[in-house]
């Protein structure tokens, strides 16, 4: 299997050059998608040994997301990984999603045995938005709003191509599941349980798009 990762980022200047020479160690193609950032996250991490692609403006993490799905169809990789690049997510974890991507279409990398180490309203928005999507999607999952994860060429194709801010990787295991793919969980360890001081996550807003972006592909049509 031949595997990209993909580092969706915005105004992480700061964190990403460290996250792309984790990566680096763990898979040999890299790319940072900057997503309209301001502080020269782009030079950061393309001197860290990242394929580096700019959106020139802020378009949002399912955006930077689907932009390199774009790019990775047009190559011969068999599978993407996505991190973050704030540090949450340790590239050691990688080899966790990848022991189960032979016989899978997405593998979440789940935090919910680390729930108690987080701040009490990330804790309680991950638990409630977690059974929320399960029950949309028609199976259980602990932990939906993880953003470390496999994704396989095969789901890439049959769903198309991603858009949108955060709501995005909502609504992917939504339509993954109803489309009869193989979703899979493994729990992972973080660099720190709780990134709500480096998350451009905003509660009100996009707690409501994920909400409205859910229940169109619950009742839209199947995959």
């Amino acid at each position: 299997m031949r595997i990209a990762a993909i580092i969706p980022a915005y105004n992480a200047a700061s964190s990403v050059g460290a996250v792309v020479r984790a990566t680096l160690e763990v898979l040999p193609d890299v790319m940072v998608v900057d997503d309209g950032s301001r502080d020269g996250t782009a030079d950061r991490a393309r001197d860290a040994g990242a394929e580096v692609c700019v959106l020139p403006v802020n378009r949002g993490k399912g955006t930077a997301i689907g932009t390199a799905f774009e790019i990775v169809l047009a190559r011969d990789f068999s599978g993407v990984v996505t991190l973050d690049a704030d540090g949450q997510h340790l590239p050691a974890e990688i080899p966790r999603l990848l022991a189960l991507a032979p016989e899978s279409d997405l593998v979440l990398g789940t935090r919910d045995h680390l729930f108690a180490e987080m701040s009490s309203i990330r804790r309680s928005s991950n638990r409630l938005s977690s059974r929320a999507i399960s029950w949309a999607a028609g199976q259980a999952l602990s932990d939906v709003q993880t953003g470390f994860r496999y994704y396989s060429r095969r789901l890439i194709e049959r769903l198309g191509g991603m858009r949108g801010r955060f709501e995005a990787e909502s609504v992917v295991v939504v339509r993954s599941v109803r489309a009869g793919l193989c979703v899979r969980t493994t729990p992972i360890r973080l660099g720190r349980a709780d990134g709500r001081s480096t998350s451009h996550y905003r509660p009100v807003i996009d707690s409501t798009r994920i909400a409205v972006a859910v229940a169109r592909a619950r009742l839209g049509p199947v995959a």
